[in-house]
């Protein structure tokens, strides 16, 4: 189990090289308990809260007729963005991927494609 926590441990840390990346957090999308962080747990979110919030968003999202599983959310603000980034397993409930980012340091784009590309690599 130690390994294991150890590799979850470093795959997140290497997402803070990334550029503007200031905190990462994986958080069960169910119950809202965080595994793991590193950087600023609070630019990352509380674990709770980004699962109450993607819960939120994919039961509005599918009143509204839309089909089809949660990606991702980005919130922004005048200073920072928070993305919470679905990484779905191939057994049980997903995962979410909370992320800060910096405003004025990062492009969101790249983020979301760099934190996309790294999210198999967080389960491995």
């Amino acid at each position: 189990m130690g390994e294991m926590t150890t590799a979850l441990q470093a795959s997140l840390d290497r997402l803070l090289d990334s550029p503007g990346v200031t905190g990462v957090a994986l958080v069960d999308a169910v119950t809202g308990l965080t595994y793991a962080g590193a950087g600023d747990s609070a630019e990352a979110g509380a674990g709770a809260e980004a699962c109450e919030l993607a819960t939120l968003i994919a039961e509005r999202l599918g009143a509204a007729g839309a089909e089809g599983e949660l990606e991702s959310v980005v919130t922004t603000s005048t200073r920072r963005h928070q993305v919470l980034l679905a990484v779905p397993r191939p057994a049980g409930d997903p995962l979410l991927l909370a992320a800060g980012l910096d405003r004025d340091r990062v492009n969101v784009a790249l983020a979301l494609r760099t934190l996309g590309d790294h999210a198999a690599e967080v389960l491995a």
